[in-house]
């Protein structure tokens, strides 16, 4: 039997950033993962999968040593952030509004978890169990049992970090509240004829959002959000033809693109009634998963740990038991507020842009054109976005 201080189910981004954090603080960590990432070569097409990194998680990956990596590999750095229904009514936000450089990056999803996974790799206290899966696992007064497919672990706490349809939490019996959109979305990768790098923006239309995210060089991947069975069709189209659409339905500033990707997924919003019960904790999708809307899926998951990371390092410090259930449920307290306000704030606005009326339509403007002239306001939401 493998003997371990914590279990963290789930090598993903958020699994192997709670990893390390809790490896750095020297306890003896175990990480479990179906898939390893796939290396990194300079000539492969850009994912389908990307994140736009906060400034908050950006320090949380220089902390973990992951960052400068991801740089050297690739990332696109923005400035701005463009928002927009009705040309008359656009609030752009910019990063000199909160005296930094920059807002964020956008970056493959894979690339962030295999700078993890390398630093994974350096830690004499840390065992990679992949492949491998979680069959079952246990409760005990003191400690977890858990049985993967191939090895038998015993951990002090077990962390959840296998997504969405997390078995930990399933497991475990953690409920959860939440409900499917009427809306999928559309992710598109496109080579782009003009450069405009260094802002993000959305555009509110009739049928759902149209968003872009800048990539290095003139690509950019492409958010569309519709309803089921529009998606649906839209997936079924060659690019050429995806294409068209494209050209047909963006705003006209994103210019002639070419489609080299796509792929589509379900709007779903998931809430776990617990983060903690007993050792089990959960993080990231695991705890929830949000309306991709202003894309802080994966910055809420890393918020998550550094929540835990920082509870745990103050509970060695001060001589207590890291891992009584009093302990980890701090966690739980420093974390849901906080993604339960983020989830509540992305509802709101799907829902008011969703609604066709015009009154509601005209406040909308109106909001978005008062946002724009109002600096204070604009400066707290850009540094909240951020996380600092």
């Amino acid at each position: 039997m493998l003997k371990v201080d914590c279990l963290v189910i789930g090598g993903g981004m958020v699994g192997a950033a709670a990893a390390l954090s809790l490896a750095d603080l020297g306890l003896k960590v175990a990480v479990v993962e179906v898939h390893a990432p796939q290396a990194y070569l300079p000539e492969q097409d850009f994912d389908l999968r990307v994140s736009a990194i906060s400034l908050a998680s950006e320090q949380l990956l220089q902390q973990l040593n992951a960052w400068q990596q991801v740089q050297d590999w690739r990332s696109c750095v923005y400035k701005r952030l463009g928002v927009w229904e009705d040309d008359i009514a656009y609030a752009e936000f910019n990063a000199d509004e909160i005296q930094q450089s920059h807002l964020g990056h956008i970056i493959e999803n894979r690339l962030i978890q295999l700078s993890l996974w390398q630093q994974l790799e350096q830690k004499s206290n840390v065992t990679l169990l992949c492949p491998e899966q979680l069959d079952t696992f246990c409760q005990r007064k003191d400690k977890v049992i858990a049985q993967l497919t191939n090895t038998q672990v015993e951990a002090n706490f077990i962390i959840g970090a296998d997504g969405a349809n997390s078995k930990v939490r399933q497991i475990s019996g953690i409920g959860i509240t939440g409900w499917d959109y009427q809306q999928s979305a559309m992710l598109i990768n496109v080579k782009t004829e003009l450069e405009q790098q260094n802002i993000t923006w959305q555009k509110f239309v009739a049928g759902g959002p149209l968003a872009y995210l800048p990539m290095p060089g003139n690509n950019a991947s492409l958010v569309w959000y519709q309803d089921k069975a529009e998606i649906k069709r839209l997936s079924a189209l060659s690019n050429e033809q995806l294409q068209t659409e494209v050209l047909k339905n963006f705003p006209k500033r994103l210019g002639n693109v070419e489609v080299l990707a796509k792929g589509a997924f379900p709007l779903t919003r998931r809430h776990a009634n617990n983060y903690v019960k007993g050792r089990v904790v959960l993080l990231g999708d695991s705890a929830h998963t949000i309306n991709p809307l202003a894309g802080q899926g994966v910055n809420l998951g890393f918020k998550d740990v550094t929540a835990l990371q920082t509870i745990i390092a103050k509970a060695i410090g001060s001589g207590e038991n890291y891992h009584d259930v009093s302990v980890l449920k701090r966690y739980e307290r420093s974390r849901r507020t906080d993604n339960l306000l983020m989830m509540t704030g992305m509802d709101a606005i799907y829902t008011t842009f969703s609604n066709p009326s015009t009154p509601i339509k005209l406040l909308r403007n109106i909001g978005i054109f008062a946002a724009h002239r109002a600096p204070m306001l604009k400066k707290k939401a850009l540094a909240y976005a951020c996380g600092i």
